[in-house]
């Protein structure tokens, strides 16, 4: 089958088909060794893109501009210290003007909302690189880490993620296992768990391909013969529900005993970050100390051991936007 991405938006992974998803999937390793090798093929010379940032993420940021920097595009970063301010301009018109100028758009922002209208009215490809509702760039660097960390293709795969179900990391997670076959268990609290609608929708494209999305509470039931164990931060800029985050959460933290409790000995962590992990990070220790907890998302027991793939997870959101630029810039 071919695949042309070209023109095409990417908002949520829900607007790729399964044979798109492993069209981008399959370029991450090919754009990743010839970056390793010297060997980078520039094919975004002259292609201008503008990075919107209405959030802070350094990661995010940092793999949109290496992408484009690496295949010749010329950068714009765009946002409150730039002089962007969404007060002054409205989206529709702030999109009107920078789909006349660039030739693509990165969006980082809390509203999905606000990143499909820069969609409908710039007229150039617009990626999602984060919104609260939907993170497509992780996802697709999360899949890219697992194919190459396990020699099991990912429809033979048992992925679980702990923590807070309704977040991005999670739902993105869903939608793209639900494409591809994965076994993927999401363990968290019921007052966590994503919405019903959703749960519905990613469970049926599930069994129609192959796989299935189970969401539950037990983390033992949970993590039982899980190839990879992700989890995500537990909060977001601007949440002020910390305690009452930390109380639900806090069960659903990945210690050593989590790990052990998969029964397989080749488990990996993922970790989408920034991770708290740490007592003696100033914030990780306030945080300790004000709720009474030893342990945030993951311990640091588990975050440095030999199971731990997070850099090399956090290293391929770089090639996996690359793969995005490419595809849907020049195909």
């Amino acid at each position: 089958m071919v695949v042309d991405l070209r023109g095409r938006s990417v908002l949520t992974l829900d607007e790729l088909t399964s044979d798109e998803i492993r069209y981008l999937l399959q370029l991450v390793p090919d754009l990743k060794e010839l970056k390793r090798a010297g060997a980078e093929v520039k094919r975004l010379s002259a292609k201008n893109i503008a990075l919107l940032f209405e959030r802070e993420s350094i990661h995010t940021h940092a793999a949109f501009e290496v992408a484009a920097y690496d295949q010749g595009a010329n950068v714009t970063l765009i946002g409150p210290t730039t002089g962007h301010g969404r007060y002054r301009e409205s989206v529709k018109d702030a999109a009107r003007f920078l789909g006349r100028l660039y030739d693509a758009i990165g969006y980082v922002g809390h509203s999905q909302a606000t990143a499909e209208e820069f969609a409908k009215w710039s007229c150039v490809p617009v990626y999602n690189g984060m919104t609260d509702e939907s993170h497509p760039t992780q996802a697709l660097a999360d899949l890219a880490t697992m194919q190459q960390c396990s020699d099991k293709p990912l429809d033979d795969m048992i992925v679980a993620f702990l923590g807070d179900g309704r977040s991005n990391v999670a739902r993105s997670l869903a939608v793209a296992a639900s494409k591809l076959g994965i076994d993927l268990r999401i363990v968290s609290p019921q007052s966590f768990w994503p919405e019903i609608p959703f749960v519905e929708r990613v469970t049926s494209m599930a069994r129609d391909n192959g796989g299935q999305i189970t969401v539950l509470e037990h983390v033992g039931t949970g993590v039982l013969g899980a190839d990879f164990i992700c989890t995500a931060p537990w909060f977001v800029e601007g949440d002020v529900r910390w305690a009452e985050r930390v109380r639900h959460l806090a069960p659903f933290a990945i210690r050593e005993n989590v790990m052990e409790a998969t029964d397989n000995p080749r488990t990996k962590l993922m970790h989408s970050l920034p991770a708290w992990h740490w007592r003696e990070d100033e914030v990780g220790a306030r945080i300790a100390r004000r709720f009474g907890v030893e342990c945030m998302e993951v311990c640091d027991a588990v975050f440095e051991s030999k199971s731990s793939i997070v850099f090399d997870q956090a290293e391929n959101r770089m090639p996996a936007i690359k793969a995005l630029l490419v595809a849907t810039l020049v195909g």
